[in-house]
This record gives structure tokens, sequence and C-alpha cells, in this order.
């Protein structure tokens, strides 16, 4: 009989690459995850992880067990959820784990209609940047994320989730007011900001692949000069002179634009699509069902 604690482990150990980050992300000691990998492969009769430098990688015996894994990991999802929906009580706490803007303009809101439809739903919510909330979710640190896609995100096919598309906002170009292009109708083009000095996210924030991937569809590398995760500091450099960025719409909002100027910007690529997901099988949970519910409602009224 295979312990499904320990398929837990082993997808653990498969996304952190470490024992020791995946005992971290586990809340377990190095010492118990080991213990339950080794317990593992004796239930299993072969030999499911090999040393790769400092890390670990799966067998091809891992690798076949892994998928089977995803499959259990999402059933014993649902069998929770069935069985939280028959004993009818819509009572407790849900984990959400969300960047900045995805909290002031969903979730927040979201709030209130969850007070009024499932009262019995409370939220915790989690500030996490776009790209850290999936796998909060997938590691059990949170029950559902409110996240953007990113390079190296899990695929939008990824068994072990289940999405809930809620809304998708263009980048737009802030530009000092003295730029060339600060003025005028209609969208600008992302290659005529080519030779500009720019102003942009750090590498790993999910908008600076965004920014990325616009300027490589529009033929050049941006020459970032300035990096800041504050979209407030990256409009106060662009209105001191300081260069260009591309910002998502949402986190314009309220921003002191001060001697800067927005423009919309030609690339279908310069877009954040942002979405919910829970572990697969989850979805109908009775406390994480209204949350989804009341974040797609919220997030169609604001699109």
């Amino acid at each position: 009989m295979i312990d499904a604690r320990r398929l837990r482990t082993l997808r653990a150990v498969a996304d952190h690459r470490t024992v020791t980050a995946a005992a971290a992300a586990l809340y377990l000691t190095p010492s118990a995850v080991s213990q339950q990998l080794a317990a593992l492969e004796l239930e299993t009769g072969h030999h499911l992880l090999a040393r790769e430098g400092r890390g670990v990688r799966l067998t091809a015996a891992g690798e076949i067990l892994l998928g089977h894994a995803d499959v259990v990991l999402a059933q014993l999802e649902r069998a929770e959820a069935d069985l939280a929906a028959y004993s009818a009580g819509v009572s407790g706490e849900v984990t959400v784990a969300s960047f900045a803007t995805g909290i002031s303009l969903v979730l927040a809101p979201a709030i209130g209609t969850l007070a009024a439809r499932a009262p019995g739903v409370r939220l915790k919510v989690l500030d996490a940047e776009g790209d850290a909330s999936l796998p909060m979710v997938l590691d059990g640190r949170a029950d559902l994320a409110v996240a953007v896609e990113y390079r190296g995100a899990p695929r939008a096919d990824d068994a072990r989730l289940t999405r809930v598309p809620l809304y998708a906002e263009p980048f737009e170009a802030v530009l000092p007011l003295g730029h060339p292009l600060a003025e005028g109708e209609g969208p600008i083009a992302v290659a005529d900001l080519t030779d500009e000095p720019w102003i942009g996210p750090y590498p790993g924030n999910p908008c600076h692949d965004v920014v990325l991937l616009a300027c490589e569809h529009a033929g050049f590398q941006p020459r970032l000069v300035h990096s800041s995760d504050d979209f407030r500091a990256v409009v106060a450099l662009a209105s001191a002179g300081a260069g260009v960025a591309l910002v998502p719409r949402s986190a314009l909002l309220g921003v002191d634009l001060g001697r800067a100027a927005v423009r919309p910007v030609d690339s279908a690529l310069a877009t954040r699509r942002v979405f919910a997901a829970v572990r697969a099988g989850a979805d109908g949970h009775p406390l994480i069902r209204p949350v989804l519910d009341a974040l797609a409602e919220v997030a169609a009224a604001t699109a």
C-alpha cells in the first residue's frame, strides 16, 4: 500500500529539486523528508531519486510514480471537497495568495461579495509576487492563488492545478512629458522605444517577462538602466526623465504621474493575464467554490 502523504513529499521534491527546499515547503525537517522518501522506495520496490550535483532528480520509476501521484492527490482533493459538501457546514477559512494589484482590483472587492453570499467563508490574504503564489498553492501553504502568466509557470494544462481566468489588462507606455511620443492619439509602436533607456521590474518579476517579450517581438532587447518592482517608483523615475517603461494599466490607478505621460502601445503581447488557481480537485470544495465565483464575478464587472 502506497502512503499518499509520501506521494505529496515526492511531488515537493520533484518541484524543488532538493530535499532541503522540499522540507521547508512542507514544514518538515530534511531528515523527515528523507525518511518518507526511503519508506516510499520500500513500498514501491524501486529507486525513485538519484543525486544530481547538489540536488536530486527523479529516476524513470520516479517519473512514472509522479504521474500517478498527481492523479491520486487531485482525487483526494475531490474526496475532501465532497465530504465537506456532505457535512454542509459551509464555515471556515480560505488562504489566498495574490500579488498586490490583484488584491486591490479583485480580491478585496470579492470579500464584500462573500460577506453577503457566504458569510461563513473567511479569507486570509497573503501578499505574494505573481510568480510566488502558484508554488504556495502546490505546497499547501495557500488554498487559492490569484496569479499571472510568466516564463517558467506551470502550464495551463498542468494536471496539478485548476485555473479560472479572471481578466487581462494591457501594459501602457510611461514616458517623460518632454519625450517626442508623449503627445498624440492612438497607440505607439514598442519598436519606436528601441534606443531609449528603460525602467523596469527585476528579473523574476512576471512583469519583467512581459516587457522582455513585447520588446523581443518588436525586434530589440530593452536597455534596462533602472530597476524597481514598485510601479510608483517606476513612474517617478520616468517623470524625472530617467527613461521609459511599460506598466500594467491597473498599476497606474491612483498614481501621481507628475511629469510623466501615459500612452497605449501596439503590442498584444504587452498584456498581463490574471487567473485564479487551486489544486486540482479542490475547485468544488464548499469553502473554495464561493471564493472562485466571487472573484470571477468581480473580475467580469471590472472588465
